[in-house]
């Protein structure tokens, strides 16, 4: 039985946004394509996936190194042609970010020479509209026009997406556009979407872990929506109350904190330093120094 008592109200103060979005995306890859951009996904070929190495683009003009977050080699549907999918999480406003997108193309079409689909997935909460393309002009003629495929979350109205069983939509209503009144609804409305869905264990988790994340209630909250689970119709209520408690009681947040703690204690144990262990790890410096500060403590 589900006993939401359970639940910690401590929120991590650290959150690795783009660790975050690039496990959920990559875990439901084809279901986060279907509900977000169909019209793409009519012409690609899931049983095909195979998702690269983490490439690093080195900006030399402003002296810094960028990862990319998921790149995805699949083939067409109509035609046997390979292609790469770019989708890039961004957790914050940056002005010039659509000409970071065509950074991030140019590198990758140099390197592969096969055509590439780039997506951004915005979860920032400013609802400032980033540019969805890139151009250069000379007074005569435009000499280049980039463009990309744009995910705003907070822009999605969630109640849009609740009649679906989708997987990926599930975890990402808490992403969405709602306010502060509609919390509640928002969690009830997510425990129905993933109540109807036959996940093994650790995916579920997952869901759940990547949803708490963004949207953790108050004891208030949940007793009010025990509430509303209550007035569910008997047997799907009881298909919420029947998710197992460890759904409820961990996050994926920490087993992530914890699994970069070791990671960045193992590399200092090697003798690398901080900056490389920052570099290699995408950690924090501070949080790399944070870590290896504690741990010599002990």
């Amino acid at each position: 039985m589900l006993d939401t008592t359970l639940i910690k109200e401590k929120k991590s103060t650290y959150i690795d946004h783009d660790r975050l979005f690039k496990m959920l995306i990559k875990s439901f890859f084809q279901e986060f394509m279907e509900a977000f951009f169909p019209e793409e996904c009519a012409f690609i070929n899931f049983s095909t996936v195979k998702f690269m190495e983490q490439e690093v683009i080195t900006d030399i003009f402003k002296g810094e190194k960028r990862r990319i977050d998921i790149l995805a080699e699949v083939t067409m549907k109509f035609e046997d042609k390979l292609i790469l999918i770019h989708v890039e999480p961004q957790s914050y406003y940056q002005e010039e970010f659509n000409e970071r997108m065509f950074i991030y193309l140019s590198r990758l079409y140099e390197k592969y020479r096969i055509p590439i689909l780039p997506i951004a997935v915005f979860s920032y909460n400013e609802r400032k509209d980033i540019p969805q393309k890139f151009t250069i002009n000379f007074p005569t003629s435009q000499i280049l026009e980039f463009n990309y495929l744009q995910l705003h979350l907070k822009k999605k109205n969630w109640r849009e997406f609740i009649k679906t069983d989708n997987p990926a939509v599930a975890a990402l209503l808490s992403n969405m556009g709602y306010t502060k009144e509609e919390r509640i609804q928002v969690r009830l409305e997510f425990l129905r979407m993933i109540s109807r869905m036959e996940l093994d264990p650790a995916r579920m988790e997952l869901l759940y872990g990547f949803f708490e994340t963004y949207l953790k209630l108050t004891r208030e909250e949940e007793v009010q929506v025990e509430k509303e689970i209550a007035k569910l119709p008997e047997e799907e209520a009881d298909r919420i109350l029947e998710l197992p408690n460890s759904y409820f009681e961990r996050g994926i947040e920490k087993g992530m904190e914890k699994r970069g703690v070791e990671l960045v204690k193992n590399m200092h144990k090697r003798g690398l330093s901080v900056e490389q262990i920052a570099d290699y790890s995408g950690i924090s410096l501070e949080k790399v120094k944070e870590i290896i500060k504690n741990s010599s403590q002990y």
